[in-house]
């Protein structure tokens, strides 16, 4: 576990097969990658229907982690490259952490005077 606080977690919200985009974008501008995860939109501008029936808007939402030093330039090239500040193309977050665990390889690339230890399955038999 990690009690710095020098990575943050960017939450970017976009249409659905929009967050390729997102993670293509911030790995430009220095993030390691993203995790893509799906949902469903439930905002006063989300509800459409179409022949009477409601559609549920699908929705990414692009998690990245990534150094605080980085977050300004991420925003960036993601507002620049998915065109957030347009309306209806979706949103984004910072929020700082005040701890990680389960990321060695992140760490050790901050820190870079770290090993990485794999653990084996033992053979319970």
């Amino acid at each position: 576990m990690s009690d710095e606080n020098d990575l943050v977690l960017i939450v970017t919200i976009v249409k659905k097969g929009w967050g390729d985009k997102v993670v293509k974008a911030s790995r430009k501008a220095g993030a390691k990658g993203g995790t893509i995860v799906f949902g469903r939109g439930t905002g006063v501008h989300e509800n459409k229907s179409l022949l009477g029936m409601l559609i549920e808007p699908e929705k990414e939402v692009v998690l990245t982690l990534a150094e605080s030093a980085n977050t300004d330039a991420i925003i960036e090239k993601i507002n620049e490259d998915v065109s957030l500040n347009k309306p209806g193309t979706g949103l984004g977050f910072v929020v700082p952490l005040e701890r990680v665990f389960g990321t060695a390889h992140v760490i050790c690339d901050l820190h870079q005077n770290c090993e990485l230890h794999v653990l084996e399955d033992e053979d319970d038999s």
